[in-house]
């Protein structure tokens, strides 16, 4: 399997995301435990959330790593999901967050989805 830049830093970047999901699980389960007066189910179930978005877009990089076309359309929706947090994080949040996130997404989408990458996944 040869390699091919613009696909590669796709999936970097989709790794990297999925540590950054990790690290906010991470953060999410300090503040369980360390709050005095939490709603349990609801921080539980936003814990719980961001721990399978982590090794979701985990298994998309991997899938996306091996060059499985059926990776590429969840890569891009990860990327959709981004784009949507970043623009409301501009718009309502941190603008410097928002600005990253919105670069981040839109960078990572324009790699997987160049030509050179869809010729190494098969697609043209």
């Amino acid at each position: 399997m040869t390699s091919v830049p613009t696909l590669d830093w796709g999936v970097r970047l989709l790794y990297l995301q999925s540590a950054g999901l990790a690290a906010l699980t991470a953060y999410l389960v300090f503040l369980d435990l360390t709050r005095d007066q939490v709603v349990l189910a609801v921080a539980a179930s936003l814990t719980v959330m961001a721990a399978l978005a982590a090794g979701a877009v985990f298994l998309v990089a991997r899938a996306l790593g091996r060059r499985a076309v059926r990776a590429r359309g969840p890569a891009v929706v990860v990327q959709l999901f981004l784009l949507a947090t970043g623009g409301f994080l501009v718009q309502y949040g941190t603008l410097w967050a928002g600005v990253a996130l919105l670069v981040l997404g839109a960078m990572t989408a324009a790699l997987i989805l160049v030509p050179p990458s869809s010729r190494a996944l098969g697609v043209d």
